[in-house]
């Protein structure tokens, strides 16, 4: 049987009936010799030439770019903000610088384009009645804090604040708004911090005339400029009012979430507030606002209070 294998292997016209018996020829196998090869390492003692390209190519390999990698990864860990990890954290990055821009872009052309009522309308305000020409209120804006920070403190830390920076928690940063002055002087001593009414008594002539023009509100490029304000967002709201209404109506602390503006989609869509249902209706519109914002949109807006401007709608 071993004969009439080999015979049959060695014959390549031998038909193999059974493909039981089939065997394949062996292959010899040869091993070969590993060559030296070259290492910048020194070994028993000798070591080996380079040429200075190689020299500059390892060193550059091994400890430039770990260098440079460790420290890109310090300056990633420690300086870039934590929210530009998250997913879309570039992109709201780049919306505040676009609206920022173009908030003082549109504050100083305001300025400019209404310098002949900053040097006419004081004079008329100081004729018809007495009392400064500008008033000064504190508003609540935009609220930069996302918890509490000394909430989450440590408990065994010794050295913590006995207070916080913040004196008075008004739910979002206060600024001092600045208006032309509508109002008789002292308007609120007696009665507080109270809405204005229709054919409010404490308005004057003249300030009736310029809050249905809005020409009280031309101030307010100044609070654009100082970073306050923008030219669209939520109306800002006295620190009373917003201590209040956060209990009362449903999503009012979301109009802090962005900077208060000048103008805005609940400005131009409704008038003054003067009850809580009158509130609530401009807080879906600010939400509304917040949660589609684009810069087409701001422009729309901008437009519409032009609208709102000439035809006088909606003022108090």
């Amino acid at each position: 049987m071993v004969e009439m294998e080999n015979s049959s292997l060695n014959n390549p016209n031998v038909d193999i009936a059974n493909d039981a018996v089939a065997t394949t020829a062996r292959t010899p196998f040869q091993y070969g010799i590993a060559s030296e090869v070259a290492s910048p390492v020194s070994t028993g003692g000798a070591s080996v030439s380079m040429d200075y390209r190689e020299y500059l190519n390892y060193f550059y390999c091994e400890y430039a770019k770990g260098l440079l990698f460790l420290a890109l990864s310090l300056v990633f860990a420690f300086a870039v903000p934590a929210f530009l990890t998250k997913s879309g954290g570039l992109a709201v990055m780049v919306n505040r610088g676009i609206k920022r821009s173009v908030d003082i872009l549109g504050a100083v052309t305001g300025l400019l384009l209404t310098l002949p009522i900053w040097l006419v309308l004081p004079i008329i305000i100081k004729l018809d009645s007495r009392g400064p020409v500008f008033y000064s209120q504190t508003r609540v804006g935009r609220n930069s804090r996302k918890s509490d920070r000394r909430f989450y403190q440590k408990t065994d830390v010794t050295d913590r604040r006995s207070r916080d920076r913040r004196r008075t928690d008004c739910l979002g940063k206060p600024f001092n708004l600045i208006k032309f002055r509508t109002m008789v002087d002292g308007a609120e001593k007696a009665s507080g911090p109270v809405w204005a009414t229709k054919n409010d008594p404490r308005i004057t002539k003249l300030g009736r005339f310029m809050r249905k023009t809005r020409l009280d509100e031309i101030p307010q490029f100044i609070n654009i400029l100082k970073g306050d304000m923008s030219l669209v967002g939520p109306r800002p709201e006295r620190p009373a009012f917003v201590a209040d209404l956060v209990e009362k109506v449903d999503n009012y602390e979301r109009r802090l979430e962005v900077k208060p503006g000048l103008t805005g989609l609940a400005q131009v869509s409704s008038g003054y507030d003067s009850s809580i249902s009158s509130v609530a209706v401009k807080v879906g519109y600010d939400v509304e606002y917040i949660d589609n914002w684009s810069l087409w949109q701001d422009i729309k807006i901008l437009l519409r209070t032009v609208v709102v401007v000439i035809t006088g709608r909606g003022a108090c």
